[in-house]
């Protein structure tokens, strides 16, 4: 949701292995798009929402692995996973200032949607 994108700007993003990241469903896309939420496979290809495709195009950081079967098969061992992720990419900006800090994550916003024509 738009909420949940608010929450993504700050100098990492992570994302768990098979969570997707939008400011809409792939079925309200599917809804508004071909007025059929069944289409919401297609939807979601189209918006390149999963974490794969996150983090090939420069939207997260890093992808954090879920147990077998998904976090909610074991929240034990997806919360260790998550702390690990957590503690090898928040702790390094300790060292920032702010000023770095903000600066890196100015450019970090302004390489979204960079595209080269040929």
């Amino acid at each position: 949701s738009g909420g949940a994108l608010a929450t993504g700007v700050g100098n990492r993003v992570l994302i768990m292995e098979n969570a997707y990241y939008s400011v809409i469903s792939p079925e309200g896309c599917a809804s508004i798009l071909w007025k059929d939420a069944s289409k919401a496979p297609e939807a979601a290809a189209a918006l390149q929402i999963s974490a794969t495709d996150l983090l090939g195009l420069g939207i997260v950081d890093e992808i954090i692995a879920e147990p077998i079967g998904g976090a909610h098969k074991n929240p034990a061992e997806a919360g260790k996973n998550i702390k690990e992720a957590l503690l090898h990419n928040l702790l390094p900006l300790l060292r920032y200032s702010k000023n770095q800090l903000l600066e890196e994550r100015y450019q970090r916003f302004r390489s979204y949607g960079k595209f080269i024509e040929n």
